[in-house]
């Protein structure tokens, strides 16, 4: 689960990390009077949506005076802020964090996450704050410092302060920072986060540490430990499908292709969407409906799936284990006879009572193309599609 800006740094504050003095706002009223709270001092407009690139795509904005603020916060609250992560669609701007501004000496950058090929979490700093680590690590890899985490220890302060020293900050700065080391750490491991970001990490011409910026992602599977945060999830900056799929439990994503996928696995998901692109289709989307769906999930997955405009074909591809394939079949030829399907639907399945969920499927009445093995469903489903804008072509 993603969230916002100013409910990362509130998080971050009650761990000791210093950010800047400011509030979140609805209306142009109300940042006015958080700005009027601030003072007399630069301060700083900025769009809370969950995509970075927000100042390039001018959903940031520097005033010098309170009643500028009003005017400002006017423009971006109401906005359709297009980044480049947002997609072409952009997303629209809800709210507005109003904050002080920072006399900037230097910017760093600062990140945990977990690195799965040592199965613990790893610290990364750099001194080029500001800019995306990914575009760090590409074009200058030797500028990122890592240290990894022994989740049965914990972090050191002697692995904060080589983190410091890694960047080459002086003695007295290392101290300072490696505060904020701990703190970001303890944020990141107490709350089940999958990334706690600053960036930037500014040293302020006062000499002291802030955090300019800061992103934070939690683990959905932590969040039954942390009844306060899932509580500040934002449905409004998640696709609509996305939000209706979580409510059964599913795991739903949309892509830009043309062909629905319905698997059980995130790792059969990503084959299957791998050798979709392989011959030459595109994937519509990720829809993971576990090991452990009933019928009724998966005719809500299959709903969901329908729902999609873009979709031209469905491919569903199913191992059964947990999921018996007769659960798969009997719960998507309810689907099917209640929701009206005019699309090609190519059916893989394998493993746990797959002989009964083929009969069911080929004794249910209802149009299905079956598959054996993944890479003739793909060619099936490849067919299907050159079919359909056969038909379209002509009317």
């Amino acid at each position: 689960m993603k969230i916002h800006e100013y409910q990362a740094k509130e998080i971050l504050k009650s761990y000791g990390v210093p950010v800047p003095k400011g509030g979140v706002a609805e209306t142009p009223e109300e940042a006015r009077r958080i700005a009027e709270g601030i003072g007399e001092k630069t301060i700083v407009v900025k769009a809370q949506i969950h995509a970075g690139g927000r100042g390039k795509g001018g959903g940031i904005k520097v005033v010098n005076h309170p009643e500028e603020v009003e005017k400002a916060t006017r423009e971006i609250i109401g906005m359709t802020l297009i980044t480049h992560q947002t997609g072409p669609a952009g997303r629209l701007v809800r709210k507005a964090l109003i904050e002080e501004g920072v006399d900037i000496q230097r910017e760093l950058y600062l990140g945990v996450v977990i690195d799965r090929s040592k199965a613990c979490p790893v610290i990364m700093a750099s001194r080029e704050g500001g800019v995306e680590i990914e575009k760090v690590a590409a074009e200058s890899p030797e500028k990122i410092v890592k240290e990894w985490i022994d989740p049965s220890v914990g972090l050191r302060p002697f692995q904060a302060n080589k983190i410091g020293y890694g960047l080459g900050l002086e003695p007295a700065q290392v101290a300072k920072m490696r505060s904020v080391v701990i703190g970001l750490y303890k944020a990141f491991y107490e709350k089940d986060c999958l990334l706690a970001e600053i960036n930037p990490l500014v040293l302020t011409q006062s000499g002291e540490y802030m955090a300019l910026d800061a992103k934070m992602n939690l683990d959905d599977n932590g969040l039954f430990r942390h009844k306060e945060i899932a509580g500040l999830r934002d449905l409004n900056e998640e696709a609509p499908l996305e939000v209706e799929a979580s409510k059964y439990n599913l795991n739903y994503i949309k892509l830009d292709g043309n062909v629905g996928c319905m698997v059980n696995g995130a790792g059969l998901a990503m084959a299957t969407m791998d050798i979709i692109k392989v011959v030459g289709a595109e994937p519509a989307n990720f829809l993971d409906v576990g090991g452990g769906a009933t019928v009724e999930m998966v005719k809500n997955g299959f709903k969901i799936l329908m729902s999609d405009t873009e979709v031209k074909v469905v491919f569903i591809n199913i191992f059964g284990g947990i999921l018996r394939c007769d659960t798969l079949a009997k719960g998507v030829t309810e689907a099917v006879r209640e929701v009206k399907i005019n699309v090609p639907i190519v059916v893989r399945l394998e493993g746990t009572n797959v002989e009964e969920g083929r009969r069911i499927l080929k004794e249910s009445g209802l149009n299905f193309t079956v598959a054996i093995g993944m890479k003739d469903g793909a060619k099936k489903v490849v067919e299907a599609l050159k079919t359909q804008q056969a038909v379209i072509s002509k009317q």
